[in-house]
């Protein structure tokens, strides 16, 4: 049953309204342990649903989040390596690309697809360089429009990256 705790919050009986608040993890596993016990059969009434529905939305949409913030990674660097192609830093930002995009890789899940939104986490990445130097230097010019796709950005071999952005 589920009530209202006179701060606008709700909770059910039996549960500390607080927990959640409190201790995340706590919570969570005894919402985990009481789903499983409803899965057997069990009767429980203290299931806080609210909370456990916005949790599975919020673990979708955090997949989702890791997925562009290693693309606008991806992006930083990539530019980087063309901005400044002769940075003794080259080395270091090749290496990390290829980990970003494993890790990538790892996370993404093709229902992404249609809400990532490429361009402007390629903007993103630009606005991140856009006072940056390196060793006093100003970076060669970047593109201004995005020249890769998530295809590539996915499935693309270093050296093609870097190619796709040189050729911008």
């Amino acid at each position: 049953m589920t009530l209202a705790n006179g701060k606008g919050k709700a909770y059910c009986r039996g549960m500390p309204d607080d927990l959640y608040d409190r201790d995340v993890l706590a919570w969570s596993e005894r919402q985990a342990d009481m789903i499983r016990r409803l899965a057997r059969g069990e009767r429980v009434n203290d299931v806080d649903w609210l909370h456990v529905a916005e949790e599975i939305e919020d673990v979708g949409l955090s997949e989702l989040h890791s997925v562009e913030s290693f693309l606008q990674l991806m992006f930083v660097h990539l530019l980087k390596i063309r901005g400044w192609p002769d940075s003794a830093s080259v080395p270091h930002w090749r290496s990390e690309v290829v980990g970003f995009q494993t890790n990538m890789r790892r996370r993404f899940a093709l229902s992404m697809r249609q809400r990532i939104d490429l361009e402007d986490i390629y903007a993103d990445a630009l606005r991140q360089l856009s006072p940056e130097k390196y060793d006093g230097v100003a970076p060669r010019p970047f593109p201004a429009d995005c020249p890769l796709d998530l295809s590539r950005m996915l499935t693309g071999d270093l050296a093609t990256l870097e190619t796709a952005l040189a050729d911008a």
